[in-house]
C-alpha cells in the first residue's frame, strides 16, 4: 500500500448557472425540494448514483449537459427563481430579530455528536443526529445567532447489506470530504487546526464547515498527516471502537470543539449539550478562564451560568460512565491546569451508583438548565436522579423538559406542500407553530387529500420494490424470486410502516409474539395486511441483529412472503419515502424507555396515522382521535408481561378498529380514515415542530443563560464569585437550619375563606434571614404526598432569640380535604429557580401547637 494525495477537479460551470455551485454548498437545499430539481433535471439517473449528494454531481457530471441546461428556457426560469428564493431567504427579517432586535450579541454554540442534515452528509446514526439537524435548519429559519459544534466521521455510520442468510452486514467506506458539502474553515487565509491532547501526544484537529441556510456547523477531523494512523482513526466511524476510542472522541468533540471555536474568533454567549458525549467542553471552558487566574470555583459557577444541557437517555445504563483509571490516563494534566486535586476533579461528574465517571452528571452539575425531550422523559429523569435533590419534591426538582419536533419542510413532500399552499396559504412555513392556521386542513376535500396520499404511496411502493430488487440481485437470488419481489406489495393494500434504530427495546419483533395469529391478519382475503420494516442494529448489539434476523427469516416463509418485507441501508432518504407513503406509522417501545421518538412526528406531516405505545412525545399528542393508541399508560415490573399484554393490545387494535376503519369505504374513500388523517394535521404538525422547539429553547433558556453568563462574568466575575461563596456558605451552615416551634391557631370548625394563623420560630445559625425563604406548602391530600401544591410565603416578624426568627402568615385553605407542612429553601436574587442550590428543611418532625 501507498499513500498519495487527492484533488478534486470541477467542470467549467458555465457562466448563466455558475452559482449551482453555491447552491450545492448550502443544506438550504435539502428542504426546498425544488431546488434539488436544478440538479436532478440535468441528470436524473446521476443524482441518484450520487444519494443526491449536489457537490459530488456537480464533480461527475457531463459538461455538456450542464451546457444544455443553461440554453434551456425552462430551465433557467427555474435556476433564476430558486436562486431568488436562496437570495430572500438569507436577508430578510427573521423572527429572532423581529423578537429580540436587542439580543443581536448572544451567540448560542449547539455541541452534538452526531448532525443529521441530509443524506449527503451521513454523519448521524438516527434519532439524535436528525433531530440536531433539524434544530439547525428551524434555528436558521427562525433567524438565531447559532453555530453547531460536531465530529466529521470520515467512514460516517455504517452502510447496512442483508446477506443472502439474513444477517446485517455492517459496511464502512471512506467519504472524500472535498465530494461532500463541507468545505475547510479558513483563517488568514488557511486551514483551521487545533491541538487536542491525548495521554503521551498532541493530536491535531483540522476545522470543516457546514453551511445551513443562515447558520453553520463546525465539524472536527483527526484525519491528518500530522497524526499517527492509529490517532488518524479516531475520527473515523460513529459510535465505533472501544471505551478508548470513545473517550478520545468526547475528548475531541468536547475540548477540541471548544478549541476550534475560539481559534476562529467565535465567542458564545450560550452553549448547549446535546446529551453528554460533548460534556468535557466544560472543563476546557473552566480552564480558560483558570488560567486567567479565576478560581477554580469561580470559573465553574461561571460556565455554568450560561450552560444549557438536554438529555435523551430514559435509563442510567444509557449515559456514557468512564473509570477512574481512564480519566487519570487521559485527563490528569486538568489536575494541574485546574488547581484542583484529583478527587476535587472526579467529583465533577462522579457517580457513587456507577463508581464512575458520568458525562451526563459533569454536565448536569455545570448546567444552569438541564431538560428531557418530552414530558414523560422529563418525569423519567426527575426520578432517577432524585437522589441528588433529597428532600425536594419530585415536581420541584429543577430538571425541565422541552419535547422534541421536526422541521416541517424537511419532511412534506412537494405534494403534500403544495396542499398546504392551497388551503393553509402560501406562507404557511413562515409560522408553523401557529395552531390556527392548521385548523384549515379540514377545508381539504376527502377526495384530494387521499388522491395526494395513494400517489406517495405508490411512489413509495416503487421505492422499496427496487430497494429489494437490488438486495437480491446482490446476493444472486434466483431470477424466479426476483420477478416475484415486483409483485410484493399493493397500493390498495393497508401498509404499516416500522422504521427505526433496532434496539431491543423498540421491540420490532412484538407482533411476532403471535405468528398464527399475524398471519390471519395479514393474509386476509378481504382486508389484507402488509408490513414494511427498515432499521440498523448497531454492529455491537447482537440482540438487534437478531431481530432484524428474526423478520427476514419470517419473510421468508411462504404465508408471509410478500406481505412482510425489509428495506436495507435505512437513512435520510429511506425515512423520507417510508414517512410520506404509509398508512400507518407504527411504534412500539417499551414504555417509559422512549425519551421522545420524532418519526411519528415526521409521519404526521403527511397525514399518515400513528399507531404507538403511549411512551415518549405520544402521550402529550394523542387525543383519541389523531391516531391509535397502544396499550395502557400502565408501569409493568416484569418485561414478559408487558411484552404480552402490548403485543395482545395491538393485535386487538389492528383486528378490531385499524383494519375496518381502512376498508370501510364511501364512493371508493375510506372517510373515517381520512377523518382521522385531518385531525392528525390539524393537531400534530404545529405542536411537534423544531420550530415550536427551538422558539421555547431561545425564549426559556437560550437568552435566560446568555444574560445570565453575561452578568456573571462582568466586573472580573464579581457575581459569579458571589453566587460561589454564597453557595459555599450555605451548604457549610446548612445544618443549622430547623423549626424551634411552631404554632397554629384555627377554628374547631373551619370554614370556607376563613383563616389559619401560623407562627414559626425557626433557628438559621449564621445564615441570615434574607438568605433564606420561609413558607407554607399546602394543597389536597393525595395517597401519598400533597397534591396540586401551592406555596404562601410567610413574614419575617422579629429576632427572638440568638440565631432565632419568628414567622408569621395567614392561610386560607381551598374547600374539601387539605393538608400544609412548612419548609426553609435557601434564596438569592441571581438564583434562576427556588432549588437551584438544593437544600431544604421541612417542619416534618415539629408538633403543631394550637
Amino acid at each position: 500500500m501507498y499513500s498519495f494525495r487527492t484533488i478534486s477537479v470541477m467542470p467549467e460551470m458555465p457562466e448563466r448557472i455558475s452559482r449551482l455551485t453555491e447552491l450545492a454548498r448550502n443544506l438550504w437545499f435539502s428542504w426546498r425540494p425544488r431546488s434539488q430539481q436544478l440538479f436532478s433535471k440535468i441528470d436524473r439517473v446521476l443524482w441518484e448514483e450520487v444519494n443526491h449528494n449536489p457537490v459530488k454531481f456537480l464533480l461527475h457530471v457531463d459538461k455538456g449537459k450542464l451546457e444544455k441546461a443553461a440554453d434551456d428556457p425552462n430551465y433557467l426560469y427555474m435556476y433564476d427563481l430558486m436562486m431568488g428564493y436562496l437570495d430572500e431567504y438569507m436577508k430578510k427579517e427573521t423572527w429572532y430579530q423581529k423578537k429580540f432586535p436587542d439580543q443581536a450579541n448572544q451567540l448560542i454554540a449547539y455541541f452534538s455528536a452526531e448532525f443529521g442534515v441530509h443524506e449527503s452528509n451521513p454523519v448521524y446514526s438516527g434519532g439524535l443526529g436528525l433531530l440536531a439537524g433539524d434544530h439547525c435548519k428551524s434555528a436558521s429559519d427562525l433567524g438565531l445567532p447559532f453555530v453547531g459544534v460536531g465530529i466529521l466521521y470520515k467512514q460516517g455510520y455504517f452502510y447496512q447489506r442483508i446477506n443472502r442468510e439474513g444477517w446485517q452486514e455492517a459496511h464502512y467506506s471512506f467519504m472524500d470530504f472535498n465530494e461532500m458539502t463541507v468545505t475547510p474553515a479558513s483563517k488568514n487565509g488557511g486551514d483551521v487546526i487545533v491541538t487536542v491532547p491525548l495521554p503521551g501526544r498532541d493530536l491535531f484537529v483540522k476545522v470543516w464547515e457546514l453551511q445551513v441556510g443562515r447558520i453553520t456547523i463546525y465539524f472536527l477531523d483527526a484525519d491528518l498527516a500530522q497524526n499517527r494512523m492509529e490517532d488518524r482513526l479516531l475520527t473515523s466511524t460513529l459510535y465505533g471502537g472501544d471505551q478508548a476510542t470513545r473517550i478520545s472522541q468526547e475528548i475531541i468533540l468536547g475540548i477540541g470543539g471548544v478549541k476550534a471555536l475560539r481559534e476562529l474568533g467565535i465567542s458564545p454567549t450560550a452553549w448547549h449539550i446535546n446529551e453528554g458525549h460533548a460534556s468535557f467542553s466544560i472543563v476546557e471552558r473552566i480552564r480558560e478562564l483558570v488560567e486567567k487566574e479565576i478560581p477554580f470555583a469561580v470559573a465553574s459557577e461561571a460556565v455554568r451560568s450560561c450552560t444549557i444541557f438536554t438529555t435523551h437517555t430514559p435509563v442510567p445504563a444509557g449515559h456514557d460512565v468512564f473509570s477512574p483509571e481512564m480519566i487519570d490516563q487521559y485527563l490528569s494534566y486538568f489536575y494541574d491546569k485546574l488547581h484542583v486535586s484529583r478527587d476535587v476533579f472526579m467529583g465533577m461528574g462522579w457517580d457513587d451508583r456507577r463508581q464512575g465517571f458520568n458525562m451526563t452528571k459533569l454536565a448536569m452539575n455545570h448546567s444552569v438548565f438541564t431538560n428531557g425531550v418530552s414530558k414523560l422523559h422529563g418525569e423519567v429523569t426527575k426520578k432517577m436522579f432524585a437522589y441528588q435533590y433529597t428532600g425536594i419534591p419530585m415536581e420541584e426538582i429543577p430538571i425541565y423538559y422541552v419535547t422534541n419536533g421536526v422541521h416541517t419542510e424537511t419532511w412534506a413532500d412537494r405534494e403534500m406542500k403544495q396542499l398546504f399552499e392551497k388551503y393553509i396559504g402560501m406562507n404557511w412555513m413562515e409560522n408553523i407553530s401557529n395552531q390556527e392556521q392548521w385548523q384549515r386542513v379540514y377545508d381539504i376535500s376527502d377526495e384530494e387529500l387521499w388522491q395526494v396520499h395513494m400517489l406517495l404511496k405508490e411512489r413509495m411502493i416503487q421505492f422499496v420494490q427496487h430497494n429489494l430488487c437490488r438486495r437480491m440481485e446482490r446476493n444472486f437470488e434466483p431470477i424466479e424470486l426476483i420477478r416475484e419481489n415486483a409483485g410484493y406489495l399493493s397500493k390498495d393494500v393497508l401498509t404499516i410502516g416500522f422504521a427505526r434504530r433496532f434496539a431491543t427495546y423498540k421491540r420490532a419483533n412484538l407482533l411476532l409474539r403471535n405468528k398464527d395469529r399475524l398471519a390471519r391478519l395479514l393474509n386476509n382475503p378481504e382486508r389484507p395486511v402488509q408490513i414494511i420494516f427498515s432499521g440498523k442494529a448497531h454492529p455491537a448489539d447482537r440482540p438487534g441483529q437478531e431481530i432484524i434476523k428474526q423478520l427476514l427469516d419470517l419473510a421468508e416463509e411462504e404465508r408471509f412472503r410478500g406481505k412482510i418485507v425489509f428495506v436495507e441501508n435505512y437513512d435520510i432518504n429511506v425515512s423520507r419515502h417510508l414517512l410520506q407513503g404509509v398508512d400507518v406509522w407504527l411504534n412500539t417501545p417499551r414504555r417509559p424507555l422512549e425519551a421522545s421518538g420524532t418519526s411519528g412526528q415526521k409521519a404526521a406531516v403527511s397525514g399518515i396515522i400513528n399507531c404507538s405505545i403511549m411512551d415518549g412525545w405520544w402521550p402529550e399528542a394523542y387525543n383519541g382521535e389523531n391516531g391509535f393508541a397502544i396499550g395502557s399508560e400502565l408501569e409493568y415490573d416484569n418485561e414478559e408481561i408487558q411484552d404480552r399484554e402490548d403485543a395482545n393490545s395491538l393485535f386487538d387494535l389492528l383486528e378490531q378498529t385499524i383494519v375496518p376503519y381502512y376498508y370501510r369505504r364511501v364512493n371508493g374513500i375510506p372517510r373515517e380514515w381520512v377523518r382521522r388523517m385531518k385531525n392528525s394535521l390539524a393537531t400534530i404538525p404545529w405542536r411537534f415542530s423544531t420550530e415550536r422547539m427551538v422558539k421555547e429553547y431561545t425564549q426559556r433558556f437560550y437568552l435566560a443563560a446568555a444574560m445570565k453568563g453575561r452578568r456573571y462574568m462582568a466586573q472580573e466575575y464579581k457575581v459569579a464569585q458571589q453566587m460561589q461563596e454564597h453557595k459555599r456558605y450555605m451548604q457549610e451552615n446548612w445544618h443549622h437550619v430547623h423549626f424551634q416551634s411552631i404554632r397554629v391557631d384555627q377554628p374547631k370548625t373551619l370554614k370556607v375563606g376563613q383563616n389559619i394563623f401560623i407562627q414559626a420560630d425557626v433557628c438559621l445559625g449564621s445564615i441570615k434571614p434574607q438568605d433564606v425563604i420561609v413558607e407554607v406548602v399546602y394543597g389536597k391530600v393525595g395517597d401519598k404526598a400533597l397534591v396540586d401544591v401551592m406555596l404562601m410565603p410567610m413574614n419575617l416578624k422579629e429576632p427572638v432569640g440568638q440565631d432565632l426568627y419568628r414567622y408569621e402568615t395567614n392561610l386560607v385553605l381551598l374547600q374539601g380535604t387539605s393538608g400544609y407542612t412548612l419548609r426553609v429553601r435557601p434564596y438569592s436574587p441571581n438564583f434562576e429557580y427556588p432549588f437551584e442550590l438544593p437544600l431544604i428543611k421541612w417542619g416534618d418532625n415539629m408538633s403543631f401547637s394550637t
